[in-house]
């Protein structure tokens, strides 16, 4: 198959300047100017304790701020690893679980953000629990008050324009994260920051500290990264493209049984600044436990583990999507005459703080959960995905496309009834569709505007769950799936790949 693609760099390609000054005196006299600021840190503040080197900062005006105290950091390492992800829910958890692989190597990661987005990173993630793992290190900072508009699911676009004030006001945290970075500076050889490609202002200033560079994690599909980006986004992406300095290298979570040729592209093409690139994905692991004794563990799963295998449809529109009460009904008559077996999410997409504020409930058609109980479950509660994916009884989803739904998807051998709604998920429903053949599409994205009937909605049920079509999609799946799970194993080439950035970052 042959793709016509355009080579513009779209706003997730932004990217920073990488200063590796690596000489063989360097980490000796990092230590001496710590000592030094040390003491003038005890003799002004009153903290002995007090440990950062102080680079100079961009802006004479603000220097205090970048040189206040952010913790006490002790222990000295050969690299440090600094974590930046962008507060919305598919970024943060894309970027903690590259954090747990990078753990895995025995190197400390520190994941910064804001106090309520690390609690709900850590609350939401699945598969894993980042508690556990005494190498990563979370860092709350404080940001200005931000408005948290409720979404709109009526608005004339699905993409989560609730989230622009969180999204504009995270810029400030530039000087604490800098801060931090000044500190762990001075107990490491190397630093390796590794960011969102919508958090590049942020870390703007990481090429000021000699021993540090950065890695830009673009959080798409390698397919999808030629697409520009929405136009409610556009002042915000701008923003991280003035400041774009050359970076270290990319991170991507995908896997060359998925995207070989698009990773090669972005190679042969050039369009990327680095030619430096890891395909270490999936970030998510790709084995679940269902832990059937665990008293946290979700009452779907109970349901689920009483089903028949390949019998169940999930679906879910992600967390940035809402749909009209209008929606809700389409979909749930849909479901309700294709026959087939259901889980359905059906919660309010996030605000800038998920735990602030109530959310709105939509309305079902009268009787509905009635007529369909033992058949189907309605979820109003954060599901666990990952976990219902992993479930044998699980034969198809019903999805946004969003990347980590995608790349979880896959990961799990389960076959996608696609439905986009912004951004990059139009061209991710294309590959799972067109390129990969382990998806169907829902509705055509050219019919963006008008409402996805009940009919419809049945009918792509019908052709997942209950058809031959679906059957040849599901083996198509597994093999995938048997492909990834492959890459992630010793040497496999996910393993080889995450092999050679830790040696790269170490060298």
């Amino acid at each position: 198959m042959k793709f016509s693609v355009k080579l513009r760099l779209t706003s997730f390609l932004i990217v920073l300047i990488s200063i590796n000054e690596t000489l063989s005196s360097s980490y000796s006299i990092l230590h001496m100017i710590q000592n030094i600021k040390k003491q003038q840190a005890s003799s002004v503040l009153g903290r002995s304790t007090l440990m950062f080197v102080s680079w100079p900062s961009p802006s004479p005006t603000v220097q205090s701020q970048y040189q206040r105290p952010v913790g006490i950091i002790r222990e000295t390492h050969e690299v440090t690893v600094v974590i930046v992800p962008l507060p919305a829910q598919g970024h943060l958890n894309q970027l903690l679980h590259l954090s747990r692989l990078i753990s895995s190597y025995d190197i400390p990661v520190h994941y910064v953000g804001t106090a309520s987005h690390i609690r709900q990173a850590k609350v939401r993630v699945h598969g894993w629990d980042p508690l556990a793992i005494s190498n990563i290190h979370f860092h709350e900072f404080s940001i200005p008050s931000y408005e948290t508009p409720p979404p709109n699911p009526n608005a004339p676009t699905k993409f989560p324009t609730q989230l622009i004030p969180v999204f504009n006001t995270s810029i400030k945290l530039r000087e604490p994260v800098y801060a931090l970075l000044q500190q762990l500076s001075g107990t490491s050889r190397r630093l390796v920051v590794i960011y969102d490609s919508l958090m590049a202002y942020v870390i703007q200033d990481v090429g000021l500290i000699p021993n540090a560079e950065s890695y830009c994690s673009p959080g798409t599909s390698a397919f999808t990264i030629y697409s520009c980006f929405p136009q409610e986004m556009t002042d915000f992406a701008k923003l991280q493209q003035d400041v774009k300095p050359i970076s270290s290298g990319y991170l991507f979570n995908t896997c060359r049984a998925i995207e070989g040729p698009y990773l090669d592209l972005h190679v042969k093409s050039k369009i990327t600044d680095s030619d430096k690139q890891w395909a270490i994905g999936p970030f998510n692991p790709v084995e679940v436990n269902g832990q059937k004794n665990s008293e946290t563990r979700h009452c779907c799963l109970d349901w689920l583990d009483k089903q028949a295998p390949n019998s169940v449809i999930f679906i879910s529109f992600g967390s940035t999507t809402s749909v009209s009460d209008e929606e809700a009904k389409e979909i749930a008559t849909g479901l309700d005459k294709s026959g087939q077996k259901f889980i359905w999410v059906l919660r309010d997409a996030d605000k800038g703080d998920v735990f602030q504020g109530e959310d709105r409930r939509a309305q079902l058609p009268k009787g509905f959960e009635e007529r369909v109980e033992g058949r189907g479950i309605v979820v109003r509660d954060w599901a666990p995905q990952l976990e219902i994916l992993g479930h044998s009884s699980t034969g198809g989803f019903m999805s946004h496309c969003g990347w980590n739904s995608c790349i979880e998807s896959i990961s799990m051998g389960v076959p996608v009834a696609a439905w986009p709604m912004h951004s990059d998920q139009p061209r991710n429903a294309i590959l799972l569709e067109k390129v990969l053949k382990i998806g169907l599409k829902v509705r055509d994205w050219s019919k963006l505007n008008e409402l996805v009937t009940s009919i419809t909605v049945e009918n792509a049920v019908r052709r997942l769950m209950d058809s031959a079509e679906g059957e040849e999609m599901r083996q198509r799946a597994r093999e995938l799936s048997k492909a990834v799970k492959g890459s992630v194993m010793e040497g496999g080439l996910s393993r080889l790949e995450m092999d050679s950035f830790i040696a790269h970052i170490r060298r």
